[in-house]
């Protein structure tokens, strides 16, 4: 099908996004298991900060590859002829690639929107702000549901229900607390809507189910251990407050942009667990397959800048992208 020089780049650049990111997420996929079983190994929050790398990894490789390579060997080396052909496994590809970032972007758009509206929602039907989570303060809400989350991205907002209020002490409250600013500082709701703009591997389908997963129960342990910081009597008051939580129900508001003290019970006992019988802040060794890691980084990254600053690099890149085009 013949397109114009420029529309003709554009399906270049979402079909092979659409490559790469497949095979990368491949290689990330295949690693997986290795890669839960080495932040087992390190401390919690640098466990969550490694999986949240390897989870933005192909994406962000992708967009540096067509960044990098592919549109500047185009416009270098592509002559601005119109009306030239490209191929239906171009266009199929591209096709997709323009799905899964079209899919991506609304269900970032509509989380932002649906976190807005439910903070708008809680600050009407709330009672005087409580002091105690910095200037916001915390929306203290009567609206039947056992909730203790931090909701938004901007100005992250510490929502609570009457009912979890009324069921801590204070020094379980304290502790809560503790823990949901510990998500604030942390900005975990952030990276949650990073990871809804991230594209799918193919529309519809994430393929990164496993590493949401680690990543969540690694920054919820992150959590615990800065709400902890070394004393055994909030480690104490934290888990009581956990379980009593779990116990008036567990609700997740309509939205994705929030961190909830309690978000499901499949981790619950192992929280609870870690903070009753093992010192929740005690530190871990790092793991030497982390040093090895940063080593391949850094070896990467001079490659790249290599093949960056060789021009005849762009040539054979080039090449490549006209068989792709075909």
């Amino acid at each position: 099908m013949p397109l114009p020089y420029y529309l003709r780049l554009l399906c270049l650049c979402l079909s092979t996004f659409f490559v790469v990111h497949g095979v990368l997420w491949l290689l990330v996929h295949g690693l997986t298991p290795a890669a839960l079983r080495m932040a087992e190994t390190m401390r919690p929050r640098l466990a969550a900060r490694f999986l949240f790398v390897l989870r933005v990894a192909p994406v962000a490789v992708s967009l540096f590859l067509i960044a990098g390579f592919c549109v500047p060997s185009y416009l270098w080396l592509e002559p601005n002829a119109t009306g030239e052909r490209v191929g239906w496994f171009c266009l199929i590809a591209a096709s997709l690639g323009a799905a899964a970032w079209t899919i991506s972007l609304l269900r970032g758009v509509n989380s932002v929107a649906l976190t807005e509206r439910y903070l708008r929602l809680c600050a009407r039907g709330s009672q005087a702000p409580c002091t105690g989570m910095g200037p916001s303060g915390v929306l203290v809400v009567n609206d039947g549901n056992s909730v203790m989350a931090v909701a938004g991205v901007v100005h992250p907002q510490l929502i609570v229900s009457q009912t979890v209020m009324e069921a801590l002490s204070e020094e379980q409250k304290e502790a809560a607390f503790r823990h949901e600013a510990a998500h604030r500082v942390s900005r975990d709701n952030l990276k949650k809507l990073v990871f809804l703009l991230t594209p799918d591997v193919v529309p519809c389908i994430s393929g990164y189910a496993r590493l949401d997963r680690g990543w969540a129960k690694f920054t919820e342990w992150a959590a615990d251990d800065d709400a902890v910081d070394g004393s055994q009597d909030r480690a104490l008051s934290l888990a009581t407050a956990l379980v009593r939580i779990a116990k008036l129900g567990i609700h997740r508001p309509p939205s994705y942009l929030l961190s909830s003290l309690v978000d499901d019970d499949r981790d619950l006992a192992t929280r609870v667990d870690r903070l009753l019988r093992e010192p929740a802040y005690a530190e871990k060794p790092l793991a030497p397959l982390l040093t090895v890691s940063r080593n391949v980084a850094l070896a990467l990254s001079g490659v790249a800048a290599t093949l960056l600053l060789w021009p005849e690099s762009l040539g054979r890149i080039h090449g490549l992208l006209e068989h792709l085009v075909r």
